[in-house]
Order: C-alpha cells, then structure tokens, then sequence
C-alpha cells in the first residue's frame, strides 16, 4: 500500500514527471519502478540521481501535524515532543535510491549542527524497527536515528506524493519550508536555505 492518494489519477502521471526531476521516487509506483540509488553515498561516490530538490514554501507559517509515530526504542513520539530548537523531518524508505543517496549528507548535516537543529528520518517502509535498524546500522550512520511512521501518520499529513520530502520546522513548530524530493544537505544550497532558522533557534 502506498501512502498518498489523489483525488484523480489524471494526477499521477504528472507526480512521476517531477519526481523524476527532482530525483525523488513518486509513491504509485512499485518499487522496482523508482530511481535507483543502490548503496552509493553523496558524500563518497556521487549520487546516482540528481540531487536537486524543489523548495516549496506554501506552507509557511502552519503548524506541525498533530499526529504520531515511532522513535528508536519503539515508543510512540510527535512532533511537539522536539519544540524549542528547528526540527528537520525528512521522510525516507529504504526501497527510494534518492532518498538513500542523501541519507549520508542528513548524517553529516545532524552532526555538524547538532547543537541547533534536531534531524528526524522517519521511514515510510511500513516496516517495523527490527527491519528498519539493521539498514543504519549497515550504512554506518553515527548521528541520524531510526525513526519509524508505520500507519504513514506523517506521508498522509504532507500528502507531496514523492519521497524523499524533508520538512523544517522552527523552534516553535511552525513550518518553514519543505523540499521535495533530494538534497544534498552538506552543498550551500542546504546551508543558505537553513541558516535564518537555525541562527533564531
């Protein structure tokens, strides 16, 4: 099952085209279907896919979905739990190449600006922990953490149709602005975009 639906699926093809474009896999197709990205990394080998995502600031202002979702230890979170410093949710599956490319840029990004910005990667795989932990583990991510969402809480609220989709949130839980599809969150295309907040936050 997938987690976006449209209210007409005159719209589909036109969410692939994009997703496509912005290196993103759109949430209709089968996962054979979607950009591969295997195991490369941003940061070692280049990314198989573009990279460049579409900055969408329409809901600017709104705030945090109401809903929950799973932290590491498998006990139930929400948004509001993370108020009072900027929160970056990026909404990933292991099944997306994309959104695999970009993982080790959200590591180094979650690292570097620890102290500021907390980094939320919450899998949309509708699988449980035990399947979800042993993916970080084998791509040696130090920072980023298992972040599971297994009824799509959190796909349903965005409703962008593509993954990945990386929301940022400011201190009080308002949205920012959202990027659909990858990023490279070490290029200064990520770094200008976050500055403002993370230097309030």
């Amino acid at each position: 099952m997938r987690i976006a639906h449209f209210s007409s699926r005159r719209l589909w093809p036109v969410v692939a085209l994009a997703a496509l474009a912005t290196g993103a896999c759109d949430k209709q197709s089968p996962a054979s279907e979607q950009p591969a990205g295997g195991q490369k990394t941003a940061e070692k080998q280049g990314p198989s896919v573009p990279l460049s995502g579409t900055l969408d600031i329409s809901q600017r202002g709104k705030a945090a979905p109401d809903v929950t979702f799973n932290d590491p230890d498998g006990k139930t979170t929400s948004l509001a739990a993370f108020k009072g410093k900027p929160v970056l949710v990026n909404l990933w599956a292991t099944w997306c190449g994309p959104c695999v490319v970009e993982m080790p840029t959200l590591d180094a990004l979650a690292a570097r600006e620890k102290d500021r910005l907390v980094v939320l990667t919450v899998s949309q795989d509708m699988q449980n922990l035990d399947t979800i932990k042993p993916f970080f583990v084998n791509n040696g991510y130090k920072t980023i953490q298992p972040f599971v969402d297994p009824e799509n809480n959190l796909g349903f609220s965005y409703m962008t149709g593509v993954m990945p989709t990386t929301v940022l949130y400011d201190a009080d839980g308002k949205e920012v602005w959202r990027m659909i599809g990858g990023m490279d969150w070490n290029g200064t295309r990520a770094s200008a975009l976050m500055e403002e907040t993370l230097a309030k936050g």
